[in-house]
């Protein structure tokens, strides 16, 4: 799915009031890292990465988590990452770009 301009920004508001779930540190983003951002994606559907270390990488970071955990970048805004994976179960939806 690709998200439109006018669904990033309904969900860029939605992500608001949501507390990062995730932080980037010394240790980057390895394989436990992100099988913890796919349960958060999984669970919550939106989330927020926050990134400690590797501030002026966060882009490339971003795009491969987003790749990696098969969900779409919302935006990145200062050093936290906005995430959206929409689950394929229309029934268990909790999220509506």
């Amino acid at each position: 799915m690709t998200l439109t301009g006018k669904q990033k920004a309904k969900l860029k508001g939605q992500a608001h009031r949501l507390k990062p779930v995730i932080q980037v540190g010394r240790a980057g983003v390895e394989e436990p890292q992100i099988n913890s951002i796919k349960r958060a994606l999984h669970e919550h559907e939106l989330i927020k990465i926050k990134f400690l270390d590797y501030k002026d990488h966060k882009k490339e970071i971003s795009e491969n988590i987003a790749r990696e955990t098969g969900s779409e970048i919302v935006g990145i805004i200062g050093n936290v990452l906005i995430l959206y994976w929409e689950n394929m179960d229309r029934g268990r939806r909790k999220i509506r770009p």
